[in-house]
């Protein structure tokens, strides 16, 4: 889905330089913008390090970066300090095991319910796989969690109507060591954005790592239509028709510090990523926002 432009982007050539940093959630996305921002101004340079979403938002108010990327709603304290978000696409988190779990097909068949989840994360209740999932085992659940200040935490917690610092769990730090954490402990249980659970080339589950589906209805399967992680166009799809829950679905946002409009090269970028640049959105794996979500968007930049 493409929005008509607000700019020929193709004939007027850009130069100069932009840095970006934050969110390992939108790193991927940003990545695959920016190539294709240089195919048309190959003499503009972008620099991007993925830190966490607590990152991105502390280097854009202090001036570190001319974006930051953010992956979890911009708080009022943020705003009041010149925080200015704009929504550029949207993914989701997901619950993970590792694929060599003992009891694998029986939890991918019976699900994660909301008040297991809660009681793994948020209250410690539940401490191994037979609580959890009523499968035969003893062995406890070892849970991790992100030990960085990052949007996918703060999202899953808000599942559960909490914060990222209630969250139980041995920390790790970026969704790539969260997700090795999980993949090397056949008894663990984490969360990943999207991006890191599937592959954005084979759009099939990342290898060793299986996404445990929810459980929506708590009726100790999974049903028919809950069934939608085979594949990361099948959970883009369930994301976009609203079907897998927000919270843990959500925007995810470039943010500047006031008003980007008068620096003309990181106006154009953003420019472009709300119009040409959604054309890449689904291919890398993310949720295209609304056309109205879009135009709204854009205005702010005009």
């Amino acid at each position: 889905m493409a929005v008509p432009a607000t700019r020929s982007f193709g004939q007027e050539k850009l130069k100069g330089q932009l840095s970006i940093s934050g969110a390992f959630a939108l790193y991927p996305m940003t990545i695959k913008w920016a190539e294709e921002f240089r195919k048309i101004h190959p003499e503009v340079r972008i620099d991007i390090s993925a830190g966490g979403a607590g990152k991105g938002i502390a280097d854009a108010l202090n001036g570190m970066v001319d974006i930051g990327m953010v992956s979890r709603e911009i708080y009022p304290e943020e705003i009041k300090k010149g925080a200015f978000p704009i929504a550029v696409t949207k993914d989701a988190v997901v619950p993970v095991v590792s694929e060599q779990n003992p009891a694998l097909n029986e939890i991918l068949a019976k699900g994660l319910k909301k008040d297991v989840g809660n009681n793994i994360w948020i209250t410690g209740k539940v401490k191994g796989w037979s609580q959890a999932f009523a499968v035969k085992s003893s062995a406890p659940i070892h849970v991790y969690t992100r030990s960085d200040a990052c949007g996918a935490a703060e999202m899953w917690a808000k599942f559960f109507g909490k914060k990222q610092e209630d969250l139980l769990g041995v920390g790790v730090f970026g969704d790539p060591g969260l997700a090795q954490a999980v993949k090397k402990d056949p008894l663990g249980i984490g969360f990943n954005n999207i991006g890191y659970a599937y592959d954005a080339t084979t759009k099939k589950q990342v290898k060793g790592l299986r996404v445990v589906p929810l459980d929506l209805n708590s009726n100790g399967k999974i049903d028919a239509d809950e069934n939608f992680y085979n594949s990361m166009n099948d959970i883009i799809a369930a994301i976009a028709s609203g079907k897998y829950p927000s919270p843990p679905a959500r925007e995810l946002y470039f943010v500047a510090k006031g008003n980007p409009k008068s620096n003309k090269l990181l106006t154009a970028f953003i420019q472009w990523v709300l119009t040409d640049g959604q054309k890449f959105v689904h291919e890398a794996g993310y949720i295209a926002l609304p056309k109205e979500k879009i135009a709204a968007e854009l205005k702010k930049t005009q």
